[in-house]
């Protein structure tokens, strides 16, 4: 696998940081999730649990080997140190000054280990007058200004369905993490990656941020309607609901013949896109007419035909039903020791190198003795340390 010769520290917990490694750990990275020896990772206890088993923590630590550890203890923080001296990747999301207090933050392994790449995930960036400040998704949606811009006019903002923070700042330092070891081929070099919740939904608001960049204007909040393109939105059926999105004149003029309304496209006061959304309101009235008479199912398969973009809002387990899901293998199954367990694909398909599934997510402590042993640690030294609560 592409990332086979890459060895991965990885201190993270919760969600940001274990999507970043299970990233590297699903192309090939050896990956070794180290937790604190009393209770390991807390998502370990959070979300449906089988026989103490989180299908939480399963879907996000796939892939990877988990040993024990108390970093603050001295003789813990040496076990930590042999570790990256011989690692490529130390990855964490503590809160900025924790690993400085531990004496293991990247100016510290830098001088035993010159080529690492060290990766933090924080909420609001690693110094600033906000960097300790602790901080989640929700918090991180709210003060990016993303939950100004989702949900309804007439209502209360609204966060996404999924922790979206979580998932981009581990997208982007998984990013980071790769750009970094490619620049260490050319220089030889190590560096330190950054990335926060914040940073990362900053980031991703581009359509809503540029026109306010630009003319200074607030946007507003438009439910399932697209603030420029019009009509565009959700539509109730005669069993549901449906989502069509026919952006620019040419899918609009499409739209209007396959509905029958096909005089409104030569409507004066309907000719350009600005117009339709100036009467984006009479518009959806008129089309939601029109989607009332027929079955969701029904009117997805005839705009199909038409050339429209169109799709249901599904519930997940019409999601996971659906034959093109199922055909781009988005879910999976993986055994665990207390059975097998379902789990989210691969988004990203490669013909020469693809990610799989390798190992089930560890056990609290699974592999420490392996881990230690690899170390020259023998047998009555790994009792001692578990004695005295360092691993």
């Amino acid at each position: 696998m592409p990332l086979s010769h890459i060895k991965v520290l990885d201190l993270t917990r919760f969600v940001a940081g274990p999507f970043c490694s299970m990233m590297l750990a699903d192309m090939g990275a050896d990956v070794l999730k180290i937790e604190p020896p009393e209770h390991g990772d807390e998502s370990r206890y959070q979300g449906t649990v089988r026989e103490g088993e989180s299908w939480y923590f399963v879907g996000m630590n796939r892939n990877k080997k988990g040993m024990t550890l108390n970093l603050k203890a001295k003789e813990g923080k040496a076990i930590f140190l042999q570790l990256a001296e011989r690692s490529d990747v130390v990855v964490e999301n503590f809160r900025p000054g924790v690993m400085r207090n531990f004496g293991l933050d990247y100016e510290s392994l830098v001088k035993i280990n010159p080529g690492i790449v060290y990766c933090g995930i924080t909420g609001f960036g690693k110094d600033g007058p906000h960097a300790l400040r602790p901080a989640f998704d929700f918090i991180a949606q709210g003060v990016s200004g993303f939950m100004s811009v989702t949900g309804f006019p007439d209502r209360e903002p609204v966060r996404t369905g999924i922790p979206v923070s979580d998932s981009v700042a581990g997208i982007y330092a998984a990013f980071g993490i790769l750009v970094a070891l490619m620049s260490r081929q050319r220089t030889g070099k190590g560096q330190e990656v950054q990335t926060s919740l914040v940073d990362a939904m900053i980031s991703i608001l581009s359509f809503a941020a540029d026109p306010y960049l630009g003319s200074g204007e607030l946007p507003e909040r438009y439910g399932n309607d697209h603030p420029v393109s019009s009509p565009y939105g959700t539509f109730k059926s005669l069993d549901g609901y449906i989502n069509i999105a026919p952006s620019g004149d040419p899918m609009w003029e499409r739209l209007a013949r396959a509905l029958g309304i096909q005089e409104l496209i030569a409507d004066p006061r309907l000719q350009s896109n600005d117009d339709r959304r100036r009467h984006r309101q009479s518009l959806n009235e008129t089309i939601n007419k029109i989607i009332g008479r027929r079955t969701t199912a029904e009117w997805i398969d005839y705009l199909n035909k038409e050339g429209v973009p169109c799709g249901p809002i599904n519930n997940l387990a019409q999601t996971f039903e659906d034959p093109q899901v199922r055909h781009q293998e988005m879910l999976l199954e993986i055994e665990q020791p207390t059975g097998k367990v379902k789990i989210l694909g691969f988004p990203v398909k490669m013909s020469q190198t693809p990610a799989k599934i390798h190992r089930p997510s560890p056990q609290l402590g699974q592999h420490t003795e392996e881990i230690l042993s690899d170390l020259g640690f023998s047998i009555e030294k790994i009792k001692e340390l578990r004695d005295k609560g360092v691993v």
